[in-house]
């Protein structure tokens, strides 16, 4: 062994940090923006309310288990013909899965022939060829309902659009910047997704979303709605001139903080963002009172830090029926112990709690092992369910799935949760 030299280990040392650093970077451009895994946010974050500290005890799942499936028209083509949802629903059946997500908001267009849309930015449907002429929406309905599923459609874009989409160029005035006036966000292995958001503060944007809701909720026999992480806005933003003078009014006169990480200028966004969710929520119910109610976000200090979203208020003042919470993480250590916060438990004193879990993406595989521990994990846990991301990623592994999901099984009911000890 030679002498050991501390300016060569130090060298080393900050060689190996660079490639991992290059590795981690690789793969955040190569890791699709609608299921980025969340970076864990630290006990201490910033945080709307802190949950009881006592122990809640596990409520009974009763045998129950929302076993959920996300259908988007990204990266997988079973919503682009016919025969081809019809006999993805067949094999879903099959499979003994529940419950079917299918998007209808992405991209800036809905996928159903839409009235609201046409009224607001001129384009009812999307106009891509397999899609402009369906209704993919009613065909999920009809072939979903056939097997049994509780179908829910999924608002996936929530408050985005595509840069330059007709919305956009309709509404220019509607898109929120960051504080250097900005306002695009790129994302995908080729930057291929370049995405704004709406203003959640403005009446016409609020207006135009519950329209958008409430058209589904009325005209078609769906068995819910859901909303996702998208359904808040990165907390970069905030910085147009429409919510600059909001917020001076509330201040008088007083310009919004420059670091958009100071809490008082997260909370008084969050609010906004609530505001909308309470207003959706009332406007639901007004139309179809049983109608489920979902959301699907990050766990709740990302979601509040990063997005806006005070989904855990949400939960207390009755806007949300059901939660598919999304932990899409590698290491089975981060997942047990994200599961196993004791906030979790607590929330499903209230409503079902599913994991949403990640069974691969174009551009990563997922091992059937991962699959199969993350789903004993939450099983152990007494969660209410689960939900895969997404039905392209099931691949050939259908021997696998059905050994993991081997009796059938019903979905929990959020109007009758059982009572602890029950």
């Amino acid at each position: 062994m030679g002498k050991f030299n501390s300016g060569s280990w130090q060298s080393r040392l900050r060689l190996l940090l660079l490639s991992f650093l290059g590795l981690a970077i690789a793969l955040m451009i190569n890791f699709p923006f609608w299921a980025v895994a969340q970076t864990p946010v630290s006990n201490n974050a910033i945080s709307p309310a802190e949950p009881p500290t006592n122990q809640i005890q596990l409520r009974p799942t009763n045998n129950n288990e929302l076993r959920g499936i996300w259908l988007t028209n990204v990266d997988s083509n079973v919503l682009f013909s016919t025969q081809r949802l019809q006999q993805a629903i067949t094999r879903l059946k099959r499979l003994k899965f529940n419950t079917l997500y299918p998007t209808v908001w992405n991209g800036g267009h809905t996928l159903y022939p839409s009235k609201v849309a046409d009224k607001y930015f001129g384009v009812a449907i999307d106009p891509s060829p397999e899609l402009k002429n369906r209704d993919i929406l009613a065909e999920t309905l009809e072939f979903g309902h056939d097997q049994k599923f509780a179908v829910i459609p999924w608002f996936e874009y929530g408050l985005m659009t595509e840069d330059g989409s007709e919305l956009m160029r309709r509404h220019p005035d509607w898109i929120t910047k960051r504080r250097d006036g900005s306002r695009v966000f790129v994302h995908g292995e080729n930057n291929q997704h370049r995405l704004v958001w709406l203003n959640p503060a403005k009446p016409e944007v609020q207006k135009f979303l519950t329209d958008l809701i409430v058209e589904v909720v009325s005209k078609y026999d769906v068995d819910g709605i859901q909303l996702d992480d998208h359904f808040g806005m990165p907390a970069e933003l905030g910085y147009d001139d429409y919510t600059i003078a909001l917020y001076k009014k509330d201040h008088f006169g007083k310009l919004p903080p420059d670091d958009f990480n100071d809490p008082q200028w997260i909370s008084w966004r969050a609010r906004h963002v609530t505001k909308l969710m309470q207003k959706l929520s009332k406007a639901v119910r007004a139309i179809k009172p049983n109608c489920l109610i979902s959301l699907s976000p990050n766990p709740r200090n990302f979601s509040y830090v990063k997005y806006l979203q005070d989904w855990y208020t949400w939960v207390y003042l009755g806007y949300v029926d059901e939660l598919v919470v999304q932990v899409y993480r590698d290491n089975i250590e981060d997942y047990q112990r994200e599961l196993s916060n004791p906030e979790w438990q607590e929330i499903r004193q209230k409503i079902p709690v599913a994991v949403g879990i990640l069974t691969g993406l174009r551009v990563q595989n997922v091992d059937m092992r991962q699959i199969k521990g993350q789903v004993k994990i939450a099983r152990e846990l007494a969660f209410d369910g689960f939900s895969f991301f997404f039905y392209e990623s099931l691949g050939n592994r259908d021997s696998s799935f059905e050994s993991l999901l081997f009796n059938p099984a019903n979905r929990p009911d959020s109007r009758n949760i059982a009572s602890v000890g029950n």
